[in-house]
């Protein structure tokens, strides 16, 4: 089915992003694989093609652009070239991160920052998830108690996607005792006196992308570091959760077609009992699900972009799209490796990184059962009418 969403603007970028990332990405990207993370010059490259500059006001060097649809474009053409991993922590900069300095920072805090966001210069991370704490954001044990100027930061944070590399973090910590009240943000260097990259984690797929284990050794921040208001980290944590989970459903969408792509290129060429694979009627049946079903799920996801650029998307239409489309490549990619049968399970092939690669859908941005409950909840399925 054609879609509807793009304007010559978008596919003008489209071409630029593609052939930026086939002469710069995807030569590079066995060497990031192998070493566990991107080079700085993937951002540095991004930012002067201007893929790190959209949502960003011109004032603080941004294009001055909100429109969701060039985030979108830059995450299905990594799909696409197949160096998706790479790009999960650019996305992670300007389609997670930066909007809480956008939304949440004040002007000097902007003005500090942004710039080097839109030049690849500065790279964000996100530290929310600790040991013990995943889902349940008001569990967050790292504590940061306040000492004249300074808030003095200690704890430690797990699962956290550009922590090898960036430069600056958004942190949430504890400064109150209450479960939600008492939860800030703060803005920590990462050259901060008492900071430690304990290490890159090992992971089962995306392999380019670095995922890091942090320490906090009575970390010292300055107090104007506080992003936001003291004890706004839970609001300001949620306020962003639909981008985030609609930019989970463009990868799972892109990278399920993507999937098929490969999957159909394979069924054509590979022959079995004198005749391609693809003239089986099992073959045929399983293409058309799940040519199918992305479909439907790509004219959802659009619609959510457009209500995410209009300001209408609901935490529940988000929701939606996240675990439905994360489910869904899922089950593509099983198939697809199914379909290309023993060569399928070869470690080396793009089917079977694909089929790594998407197991963690399912669990980032809010697992399948938060997405169901958040949902469920929103039904009011417990209230009796009488």
């Amino acid at each position: 089915m054609k879609r509807q969403l793009f304007d010559p603007a978008h596919d003008a970028y489209r071409s630029r992003v593609r052939e930026f990332l086939e002469r710069e990405v995807v030569p590079k990207h066995p060497d990031w694989e192998r070493e566990g993370i991107v080079s700085r010059e993937l951002y540095t490259g991004l930012g002067a093609l201007g893929a790190l500059s959209h949502g960003i006001p011109s004032e603080y060097g941004g294009t001055g652009v909100d429109d969701f649809r060039y985030n979108a474009i830059l995450i299905e053409e990594g799909a696409r070239a197949g160096v998706s991993d790479g790009l999960v922590g650019p996305g992670l900069t300007i389609d997670i991160i930066a909007p809480y300095l956008v939304s949440m920072g004040t002007d000097e805090q902007k003005k500090r920052w942004l710039p080097g966001v839109t030049t690849g210069d500065v790279i964000l991370g996100i530290a929310m998830t600790e040991p013990g704490t995943g889902s349940d954001l008001a569990g967050i044990q790292t504590r940061a108690v306040r000492d004249g100027d300074e808030w003095v930061v200690s704890g430690t944070k797990k699962f956290i996607g550009n922590g090898m590399n960036a430069d600056l973090l958004v942190a949430a910590v504890r400064t109150g005792e209450d479960r939600h009240a008492g939860l800030s943000l703060l803005l920590i260097p990462t050259d901060s006196p008492g900071f430690e990259r304990v290490r890159n984690l090992s992971k089962i797929g995306l392999p380019a992308h670095n995922t890091t284990e942090l320490a906090f050794h009575e970390v010292r921040v300055p107090a104007e570091n506080l992003l936001g208001a003291e004890g706004g980290g839970f609001r300001g944590l949620t306020g962003n959760l639909a981008q985030e989970r609609v930019t989970a459903s463009v990868m799972a969408v892109s990278a399920a077609s993507a999937a098929l792509d490969l999957t159909v290129d394979y069924v054509r060429r590979r022959r079995a009992f004198d005749a391609p694979i693809g003239s089986f009627q099992n073959t045929r049946f399983r293409i058309a699900e799940m040519a199918t079903e992305i479909d439907i799920a790509q004219a959802f996801v659009d619609r959510c972009i457009l209500a995410l650029n209009e300001g209408d998307l609901t935490p529940v239409d988000a929701a939606k799209a996240k675990w439905w489309t994360t489910e869904l490549r899922g089950r593509v990619v099983d198939t697809a490796l199914q379909l290309h049968g023993g060569i399928g399970y070869l470690s080396d092939t793009p089917i079977a990184r694909a089929w790594l690669d998407a197991r963690a859908d399912r669990i980032f941005a809010g697992s399948t059962e938060i997405m169901k409950d958040l949902i469920g909840r929103s039904m009011k399925l417990d209230r009796l009418e009488t």
